[in-house]
């Protein structure tokens, strides 16, 4: 699997000095490289090897390339390059976003593409923020917001400019996204194996455990910053796998985009050794994960949520009413054989009716 990470941040944050930089670097090389414009983008001459419409290919090994039209066909087009042996057998993948836009739809379209699934997988958000600008930057516009909400990683460009260390801003950016790794560049220069190491691609247990470390969890205490919150539940039990599959059903209907992300290891009932792991953007969900034993002793169920105006009451009031229901179908249907939760998903029976979600 090739791994893919999305790189944004807001506009003037730095993306196009990091980019060039990173384009030159050999810890960057056999690295595809999916831009909005190429104008954006200064690349030397003596870089260039070829190109053609739609594709530069560099000395360095690493490609870029435009969308033409779909993200997706540009992918679909970039990977039967790769297959026909017609460009670099590229090892990684970054899109760049436009500094308005929200990475959130490109997360969704990778996550719900089958076909590709079969060939790249999400590694990672990286998110540039201005050290000088980027309080402000986040007081005035909801899409700087809502882009370190969604991030892995949380890279702090121009931090030659300042006199001293931006103490405030990461206090802000960690309570918007505590479970980012922090990054810093200088002249726009960062280590590119450090930026793209693979301790966050989702199936990797060492990941998991990371993420939830790294929030609230054992305190279940909230951070709020504007309408942004941080939360986190802790279930002792294992929970059955249609309370699961429940659970994100509903949270896909009734909160959708304010369910910025979600991340969780989960102790599944009928597979007590094997725990889940699962990952949400808005209302789409990853195909739950696998992993092949618990990455520590602590086997209590963990989910972490990032929303905007989400509370922690509502969720856990929705997640004791679905197991209430769940454990009341199961009790009159007894006679049925247990449910099984098997690796391509969550597909257990029986299933409640209909469940009302609590007022938000």
């Amino acid at each position: 699997m090739i791994p893919l990470w999305v790189l944004t941040g807001f506009l003037g944050s730095g993306k196009t000095t990091l980019l060039g930089r990173l384009l030159k670097s050999p810890g960057c090389a056999r690295t595809a490289v999916i831009i909005n414009e190429f104008g954006e983008i200064g690349l030397d001459h003596d870089l260039i090897e070829r190109s053609d419409e739609s594709l530069i290919a560099l000395q360095t090994g690493c490609l870029c390339c435009a969308v033409r039209g779909d993200l997706l066909r540009t992918l679909e087009d970039l990977w039967c390059r790769r297959s026909a042996g017609s460009v670099p057998p590229f090892e990684r993948v970054v899109i760049e976003t436009s500094g308005l836009a929200d990475p959130a739809p490109i997360l969704h379209a990778l996550m719900m593409d089958g076909a590709l699934r079969q060939h790249l997988e999400i590694a990672g958000v990286i998110t540039t923020v201005d050290a000088i600008t980027g309080a402000a930057t986040l007081d005035r516009h909801a899409e700087a917001i809502k882009q370190v909400a969604l991030a892995d990683r949380l890279l702090l460009t121009k931090t030659d400019l300042l006199a001293g260390p931006a103490s405030e801003l990461t206090a802000r950016l960690a309570s918007l996204n505590p479970a980012a790794v922090l990054l810093t560049a200088s002249f726009g220069e960062v280590d590119a194996a450090r930026l793209f190491a693979a301790d966050f691609v989702a199936k990797q247990a060492a990941a998991v455990e990371r993420w939830l470390l790294a929030t609230p969890a054992a305190t279940q205490q909230h951070r709020h910053a504007a309408d942004i919150t941080t939360f986190s539940l802790v279930r002792q039990a294992p929970m059955r796998a249609v309370s699961l599959t429940l659970l994100l059903e509903v949270l896909a209907e009734h909160c959708g985009s304010d369910l910025l992300r979600l991340k969780g290891l989960v102790n599944i009932a009928e597979s007590p050794d094997r725990p889940a792991v699962i990952h949400g953007v808005q209302h789409v969900f990853h195909p739950p994960a696998w992993l092949e034993r618990w990455p520590s002793p602590d086997r209590r169920s963990r989910l972490v949520f990032i929303g905007r105006n989400l509370r922690r009451a509502w969720v856990e009031a929705l997640l004791t009413a679905l197991e209430a229901e769940v454990a009341e179908v199961s009790a009159a249907t007894r006679h049925d054989a247990p449910p099984a939760a098997g690796e391509a998903g969550l597909r257990p029976a029986p299933r409640p009716g209909p469940v009302s979600a609590p007022a938000r």
